[in-house]
């Protein structure tokens, strides 16, 4: 959903003599390392400045519905309807920033297990020494799929689960050999290799949005940070970070 609330990309520059703000972002994980990345490129662009907190998508909802205050919220779609609903976001405000699928992350130089197929996947999870995953939204989803397979009491001994930040810090650590999450979340973790998605018939694709707060300290600001977020330097740093450009 791309939103005119927010093409406005000519707001992205500071007028001469302009106040800069300082722009406070709450971003999922599977979107801080892009969000990182251009952030700084709209700071050096437009002279604002932005801070970045991230949590997995439970706890920015329930951060934002205990009262604290962001000027942009990053998040899924589900949870910013959610937000919206309860007068914790600007309604109308939504725009869809990315599009991520799960992968598959290793240590560094080890031997690759062959995921290409539902049944290698799970193969490699039973022959793995421990297997990692988060408490977010990949997590949760990695975790059902694991208990349809019927494989939930095997595993659970051997599972590692990230409460919030990149699961594959334990694969980098050496307490797992397979973490399972975001694509964006494995690939900025040193020492891990991201070896491929999940295979199709149990991939999951997530859609990751943006939101205005209900009282932004400078909504122009807030806003045009939202539309370099969506803007044409976007996509390169997307693909880089294993995800995509929405519809793309």
């Amino acid at each position: 959903m791309r939103n005119p609330f927010v093409a406005v990309l000519a707001l992205a520059f500071v007028p001469l003599g302009a106040q800069a703000a300082e722009i406070g972002v709450l971003s999922a994980g599977a979107t801080r390392a892009v969000v990182e990345i251009l952030a700084r490129q709209f700071e050096a662009a437009s002279g604002h400045k932005v801070a970045i907190v991230s949590d997995n998508a439970g706890g920015i909802q329930k951060r934002v519905e205990a009262g604290e205050a962001y000027d942009l919220v990053i998040v899924t779609p589900s949870v910013i309807d959610a937000l919206v609903a309860k007068g914790k976001l600007a309604a109308g405000s939504r725009v869809d920033i990315a599009t991520v699928g799960i992968g598959v992350g290793i240590r560094e130089g080890a031997p690759r297990p062959d995921i290409s197929t539902v049944e290698g996947f799970f193969a490699a999870l039973r022959s793995a020494r421990a297997i990692a995953y988060s408490a977010g939204t990949s997590g949760l989803y990695v975790k059902e799929l694991i208990e349809r397979q019927g494989l939930g009491a095997e595993l659970a001994p051997k599972t590692r689960v990230k409460s919030s930040g990149y699961a594959a810090e334990f694969v980098a650590s050496g307490e797992a050999d397979i973490a399972i999450q975001q694509a964006s979340e494995i690939i900025p973790v040193k020492g891990v290799t991201l070896i491929g998605p999940l295979p199709a018939p149990i991939q999951l694709i997530t859609t990751y949005s943006g939101a205005l707060g209900m009282a932004p300290r400078d909504p122009a600001a807030t806003r045009a940070l939202l539309a370099h977020l969506t803007g044409p330097n976007a996509g390169p740093v997307l693909t880089l970070r294993g995800l995509s450009v929405p519809g793309k």
